[in-house]
């Protein structure tokens, strides 16, 4: 997976997610235990995840990394 996709599937499933769960960004990162700001860079594209990043976020959800970063089929 290229890392321009990788980041637009991330983005998209984590807004799903956070919609799904009814979570703000603030919440999200409060719950994950990183800054509001990472969580809108990572919908945005903006920055390249931190595998311990992810991590935090997917325990959130009870999801694996692969779940956050591959689009489901």
């Amino acid at each position: 997976m290229d890392e321009k996709l990788l980041k637009y599937t991330l983005a998209k499933n984590l807004k799903v997610l956070r919609a799904k769960h009814d979570y703000s960004q603030e919440q999200l990162a409060e719950l994950a235990d990183i800054s509001q700001q990472q969580i809108s860079f990572l919908e945005n594209g903006k920055i390249n995840p931190k595998l311990t990043m992810l991590v935090k976020i997917a325990e959130v959800f009870g999801i694996t990394v692969n779940d956050l970063i591959y689009e489901s089929k």
